[in-house]
């Protein structure tokens, strides 16, 4: 049984745990507010809002309805468009309606929920939050410029809110219905998610629902993401752990991994949308196999270990062993990666992560790749190098790795290491990119890792002279 409210109504149901929200919510309770895009997680036509209680306090946070499974959301609050709607507009609405935001209105409801949740956040509003927040949203007829403009609006009406209870200014503020001021409790109600216990699992689901929609709405197993013992992030020492349920998003909003990893903002940005980066789960990430994820490419690059779990017994191995071919493990069935730890950059350790993709942001990779170089005295002591859609796995560069070890850091160096590089790497031609485009654009990325951490030292005159 799964249970969970929509809007201000609780709901039971008995359908698989694998059932599609959006297909709930459209088919069994009849609010089409949300629309049937892609569904694929791109055009955020379906956006919904999760509400999480979070220490007695509940957290919003946008997802595409249309990847995510019923059994993620046991035990939240699913705001729909008709969610938020009241006797007179909200101020969101209002300002989408002031600014001639929408014109087929197709894509409107996704913007209204995607700006609201980001009002229901307990941070001090800005004009680059609210468009952040949109960036899973696309429009294919109004243009964005007058969307921007209502961002700017209601960042403008969010100048006096209080951050540290966000819900009760919104609800007297008329931004949010006053069902709102009762969830907590509600919430706090219902029983708990059952424990996995050795079923088939899934995380996110943001690629699975894609590539076997069918399979996974048959799904009758458990969520990864609903065990809040597999979601966290943990500082002990020179390691760090992380959850196998912990979120991209979660990542991102750890100030601990902000001290260690300085431009982690900046990384993330380049890993899909804010709604995608919501639900995605890091394990989910590893397991999903796919030679060009951008978090596994990360990943590798910290030299991370994960952890698997099956009926309470846990081994550990590499996350560069995990891969032995294409969407081949080295894992057996109902194993699950209950969590991953690396050890924490040292100061004279430098992290990098590069991607190319036809669009900056909300984009799939061709060639990614992600470093941490160690340097001691002009000494390269240790590299640990990834690179993704370069090979039928997330490729670890371990014979660059090895090469580097104990040189100079150098032009010379630099150079024949991307020669190394050449020789451990297998593209192919897709659609994404030639062979020879896919070997150039990782040889450029590898450049970009020295250019971006050793600024002083490394420049792109003098390695492309």
């Amino acid at each position: 049984m799964v249970e969970f409210i929509l809007n201000n109504e609780t709901i039971q149901t008995d359908k698989p745990s694998g059932y599609l929200l959006l297909d709930l919510i459209r088919y069994d309770q009849c609010l089409t507010g949300t629309k049937i895009g892609c569904r694929e997680g791109d055009c955020g036509a379906c956006t919904i809002l999760i509400g999480d209680l979070v220490d007695g306090n509940m957290k919003y946070s946008s997802a595409t309805s249309c990847l995510t499974p019923i059994g993620n959301v046991h035990g939240k609050h699913i705001v729909t468009i008709e969610g938020l709607n009241m006797d007179r507009l909200s101020p969101v609405q209002q300002s989408m309606i002031d600014e001639s935001g929408t014109q087929c209105g197709f894509c409107t409801v996704g913007f209204v929920v995607s700006l609201s949740g980001y009002c229901m956040e307990n941070t001090t509003s800005t004009y680059e939050g609210a468009i952040a927040s949109i960036d899973g949203n696309i429009c294919r007829c109004t243009g964005y410029k007058s969307i921007e403009r209502a961002a700017q609006k209601i960042t403008t009406a969010l100048e006096s809110k209080e951050i540290d209870e966000p819900i009760e200014w919104l609800v007297s503020n008329k931004f949010i219905p006053s069902y709102f001021l009762e969830i907590a409790d509600r919430l706090q109600e219902m029983a708990p998610a059952p424990k996995l216990n050795g079923q088939q699992v899934v995380g996110g689901g943001t690629d699975l629902y894609v590539q076997r929609p069918e399979e996974m709405t048959e799904l009758t197993g458990g969520s990864i993401k609903s065990d809040h013992s597999l979601r966290f992030i943990s500082i002990e020492g020179e390691t760090c752990t992380i959850g196998g349920g912990t979120t991209v998003t979660d990542i991102s909003e750890s100030a601990e991994l902000h001290s260690v990893l300085p431009k982690l903002s900046k990384h993330i940005k380049l890993v899909s949308s804010s709604p995608i980066r919501n639900i995605s789960t890091i394990a989910g990430n590893f397991v999903n196999a796919s030679p060009i994820g951008d978090f596994t490419a990360f990943f590798l690059a910290l030299d991370a270990q994960i952890h698997l779990t099956k009926d309470k017994k846990t081994r550990s191995l590499p996350l560069k062993d995990l891969y032995k071919g294409y969407k081949e493990l080295a894992k057996t069935d109902n194993e699950i990666i209950s969590k991953i730890s690396f050890p924490l950059p040292t100061k004279d350790a430098h992290f990098n992560f590069e991607k190319i993709s036809k669009r900056e942001h909300l984009d799939i990779a061709s060639v990614n790749s992600a470093a941490t170089i160690k340097v001691a005295e002009g000494e390269i002591v240790k590299a640990h190098l990834s690179a993704g859609g370069v090979a039928p796995i997330p490729k670890y560069l371990s014979e660059t790795a090895e090469f580097l070890k104990g040189q100079q850091l150098s032009v010379d160096t630099i150079r024949s290491a991307a020669e190394v590089i050449q020789s451990e790497i297998s593209p192919i031609s897709d659609a994404r990119g030639s062979e020879d485009y896919k070997r150039l654009a990782l040889r450029q990325l590898f450049y970009a890792h020295f250019i971006k951490l050793f600024p002083d030292q490394i420049t792109l005159e003098s390695l492309t002279l």
